[in-house]
């Protein structure tokens, strides 16, 4: 693992030293065989815009699919850059606004906890970025899961740090945002919760993009338990190698009747986000995959089996 993580990482550096305007013609270059020769995820890719955007043409589809890979190029070759890019020329391409209203409210509120949801939408790998623009006594943190190769989640851990944020494990967030609550540790934690949950943590579905959409629900129950004020990140790019992320107040309504309000209302936002320029969402992740119909026949056979063992213990007594 470690001569495999030093060629990778010497590698990895040595292209972020390359200006973003040179890294911008390789992403030019490696565009046209990724979209038209390699093909990758084009099937994933084409079947959910299709079914996302019903009302547009297959020409509107097309002109979408090939901004979103030239996008994507794009976000790989920014990724990279992240590596070597110092922080002033990171605070002038990445900017932040609404801060203010978070400071204000976490005074008026009394809150020490902002939980700032956003998506797989522009370049969340920026976001990062964050403490070059908070103030000194605000933490900032963000919730990763780890990857499955040791190499890739070592490097990306190592530049997610880079400009001072807390990288915290998914399996180690309850007890470090109770230990943040605990010691009044004032922070902004990020959130990506648009991915899609396993079987066994799927308790809510919604219409998102016009399909049958299984949520994760983990956060809202977080933000809950720990009062957190609640702020949905909208991020755009204004031109290239810059984005803009505005924290926007997440207006839930308090007395809606569904038993996960906070969560309807960020896949709400990160909709309509997608909606106003759709070629920045991570179209190439399977969203999809898991299906209502099928989760009901798991559910059904996963009470059946628990009513068995009810029987047989009862049998056995």
């Amino acid at each position: 693992m470690n001569i495999t993580y030093h060629l990778v990482g010497t590698l990895w550096h040595l292209l972020s030293l390359l200006p973003l305007r040179i890294l911008y013609i390789l992403s030019d270059i490696i565009y046209y065989p990724l979209f038209y020769c390699v093909r990758y995820r084009r099937k994933v890719v084409h079947k959910n815009l299709v079914n996302s955007f019903p009302e547009k043409t297959g020409k509107e589809i097309l002109e979408i699919e090939k901004g979103f890979y030239s996008w994507f190029c794009d976000y790989v070759v920014e990724t990279i850059k992240v590596r070597t890019m110092s922080s002033e020329e990171m605070h002038r391409r990445m900017t932040f606004d609404g801060l203010d209203a978070i400071y204000e409210e976490m005074e008026r509120g009394g809150h020490t906890l902002c939980f700032a949801y956003l998506g797989h939408y522009c370049n969340w790998e920026w976001v990062a970025s964050l403490p070059l623009w908070t103030r000194e006594k605000l933490h900032c943190a963000q919730i990763y899961h780890p990857l499955e190769s040791k190499v890739f989640d070592k490097l990306f851990l190592e530049q997610r740090s880079r400009y001072g944020a807390e990288n915290i494990s998914m399996n180690q967030t309850l007890r470090r945002i109770v230990t943040m609550q605990r010691k009044g540790e004032k922070s902004i934690i990020g959130f990506i919760s648009d991915q899609t949950p396993h079987w066994n943590n799927i308790h809510l579905w919604m219409d998102f993009l016009h399909q049958d959409t299984p949520v994760f629900t983990g956060t809202e129950r977080l933000a809950q338990q720990t009062n957190g004020c609640l702020y949905y990140i909208d991020i755009t790019r204004p031109k290239r190698g810059y984005y803009r992320a505005t924290f926007r107040p997440m207006q839930v309504d308090k007395d809606a009747t569904s038993e996960y309000p906070i969560t309807e209302t960020y896949m709400h936002m990160l909709e309509q986000s997608i909606k106003e320029a759709p070629a920045y969402w991570l179209w190439s992740h399977n969203r999809w995959k898991r299906k209502h119909e099928v989760y009901e026949r798991k559910m059904e056979e996963r009470e059946r089996g628990k009513q068995e063992r009810i029987r047989q213990n009862q049998q056995q007594k």
